[in-house]
């Protein structure tokens, strides 16, 4: 494949990153306003809101990862550049973890453990 092509490919991926955590915070905002309106009990909607929020988040980081991953290709792949691409997926993955315990409310190896379980 060509640079240009692959460049293309890692700026389409990064806005869609980008584009993912923005519209899903607007709708996990939109989501909040109408239970306010409509007098959710506000615990529920609090916990609605960070849930939705942070699966947009996770979403737009796995884009941005795979940005990264791409734009790492496209440059002259040194060992320098190869060790920043490393880092960069560390904290990416790290964040992504931490965002999915949030999400489930548990470990990823208690997956037959309900949410609010002990």
């Amino acid at each position: 494949m060509s640079h240009a092509i692959l460049d293309g490919a890692a700026r389409v991926l990064e806005a869609a990153g980008v584009a993912a955590i923005l519209l899903g915070a607007a709708i996990a905002l939109a989501h909040v306003i109408g239970g306010i309106l409509r007098r959710d009990d506000g615990e529920k909607l609090f916990e609605r809101f960070r849930t939705e929020l942070a699966k947009s988040i996770l979403i737009g980081v796995e884009f941005l990862i795979a940005a990264d991953i791409i734009g790492t290709v496209i440059v002259d792949p040194s060992l320098d550049s190869l060790a920043v691409l490393a880092l960069i997926v560390l904290i990416r993955t790290f964040l992504s973890f931490s965002l999915e315990v949030e999400i489930e409310g548990r470990w990823p190896w208690n997956r037959n453990r309900n949410r609010h379980e002990d």
